[in-house]
């Protein structure tokens, strides 16, 4: 018997779709680098944090909680003393992950013609 969820078509464009916060929390400055960083190998939160350079401390908790509910990241606290807790990709982490790299890898790739742009911009506008 098919669920309610199975009948729906989900459209990140309509308001209402969860598609659209999942997308956000994949997407955004934070999530996207998050998901980056933890596409080698999982990593422990002081090690994320080093990682992504910039999050706070903050920042990367409610980044990780997001994610881990969209089902992107698992958390695994290890049973030591002191607690040790890992963080790495669900196999939807690592595909979304994946698709999010080639994105990052274009746009660091091609950074001399967007600095180019820029340049271009700013002095048609009269300089920044």
């Amino acid at each position: 018997m098919a669920s309610d969820t199975d009948a729906l078509a989900f459209d990140v464009f309509s308001r209402q779709c969860p598609s659209r916060s999942t997308l956000e929390h994949a997407t955004g400055r934070w999530g996207s680098l998050t998901l980056g960083a933890l596409y080698e190998e999982s990593l422990r939160f002081n090690e994320l944090r080093r990682r992504v350079d910039g999050v706070s401390e903050k920042m990367l908790s409610q980044t990780l909680h997001a994610l881990e509910r969209d089902g992107l990241v698992l958390r695994e606290a290890q049973p030591v003393n002191p607690p040790r807790v890992d963080y790495e990709l669900t196999p939807l982490g690592r595909e979304v992950a994946g698709r999010l790299l080639g994105l990052i890898h274009l746009v660091e790739g091609r950074m001399d013609d967007v600095l180019a742009a820029r340049t271009r911009y700013d002095e048609a506008r009269g300089g920044r």
